[in-house]
């Protein structure tokens, strides 16, 4: 059972421990700021679930699985080759999965829907047995100052956060547990008899990024098998501008750059440029303007070339020395509780209001 589905029927059987459906519903009509605050409740049981080894372990595992929605397009995915999701889009050509984040009037931000669209884009590319390589890209945008351009990912709608339309649960959760976690670690196979072993389905992955990778988008890179950045991008992480915990970043971040450049980025807005010393240690190759296509053709037949199993095999091999399923389980728990104190806290709607302008936004 998924965390969604989880929070629910835990209300359900323990009436007065989390929110109900309808309260959460009735929560999501008003403003961040107008809201009561309910989530907490739910980041405070799902920090205790994630913290209990067992249960823990197969709540980890559950998000793993393939989405619904996602079983029930493979035949047609697999007959046309593509897979329009809405706020995404999929499409097969020769051995690549392509996923192309499409929200355009919102630089190809991230909202709940969004992610959900994503992650089931994720999970058809993982499904396809002739698919060896996924590749994810952001959409040509729609706002004038990058009309004409493409945009890997914007990070999270603040637009939306303010207007109390992100949920902690749908999103917060879900984005890394689900979409991030299936892109880091492929669908869960394995049984939970075996807690020490981490039996998955995967397949490496590329991110293409053009213009920038802000936020969430730049959490997408650390779990990326290879990055692409055209010349004249940038990445960053700017969490103090929001005042939210930027996922299980501040764990991958380090691993990448150190903790001092880990703290500059996320709590002093240091960005990278991709053609930077700093910014090569995200980025495994710069790309000239116009040259992305033939870019992601050539590095996709590279990691190709030895074969699907032993990318997935060495990936994994990687992977285990870096991060385990419990290592993080064990983030997740505390990131449950601090984050649902992070969106409620006085501090974010301050910061959103200074800094994205927030109440002069259309909704």
């Amino acid at each position: 059972m998924r965390v969604e589905e989880l929070v629910f029927r835990a209300a359900e059987r323990y009436p007065g421990l989390v929110p109900t459906r309808e309260q959460i519903a009735e929560e999501r009509t008003h403003r961040q700021s107008e809201k009561r605050g309910l989530e907490i409740d739910q980041g405070r049981f799902l920090s205790h679930l994630l913290a209990h080894e067992r249960a823990g372990r197969h709540l980890m595992r559950a998000m793993l699985l393939p989405r619904p929605e996602a079983l029930e397009r493979l035949g047609a995915f697999r007959a046309s080759g593509r897979a329009d999701l809405g706020l995404a889009v999929v499409q097969r050509e020769g051995r690549t999965g392509r996923l192309e984040l499409r929200n355009p009037r919102f630089l190809n931000a991230e909202d709940d829907e969004a992610t959900a669209a994503l992650e089931i884009g994720v999970d058809l590319v993982l499904l396809h047995p002739e698919i060896e390589v996924g590749v994810l890209r952001g959409a040509v945008a729609e706002h004038p100052r990058y009309a004409g351009r493409r945009v890997f990912n914007a990070g999270i709608n603040l637009t939306d956060l303010y207007h109390g339309r992100i949920s902690l649960v749908d999103f917060m959760m879900a984005r890394e547990m689900a979409l991030l976690g299936k892109i880091y670690r492929g669908h869960w196979s394995g049984e939970d008899s075996e807690p020490g072993l981490e039996d998955t389905l995967e397949k490496p992955w590329i991110a293409a990024v053009e213009t920038f990778a802000i936020g969430g988008g730049c959490q997408l890179l650390l779990v990326m098998d290879r990055v692409l950045a055209e010349r004249g991008s940038y990445f960053n992480l700017p969490a103090r501008k929001e005042g939210i915990i930027p996922g299980v970043s501040p764990r991958r971040l380090t691993r990448f750059v150190g903790d001092r450049l880990a703290r500059q980025a996320i709590m002093f807005e240091r960005g990278f440029d991709p053609d930077s010393p700093e910014g090569r240690l995200l980025c495994d190759e710069v790309v000239e303007p116009g040259g992305m296509d033939e870019a992601i053709e050539r590095n996709a037949d590279q990691l190709m070339s030895a074969g699907p199993v032993s990318a997935a095999a060495n990936r994994k091999a990687i992977r285990l020395g870096e991060e385990t399923l419990d290592d993080a389980r064990l983030y997740l728990a505390v990131y449950a509780r601090e984050q649902a104190r992070c969106m409620y806290a006085p501090a974010l709607i301050d910061n959103l209001e200074r800094n994205w302008q927030a109440r002069e936004r259309k909704p």
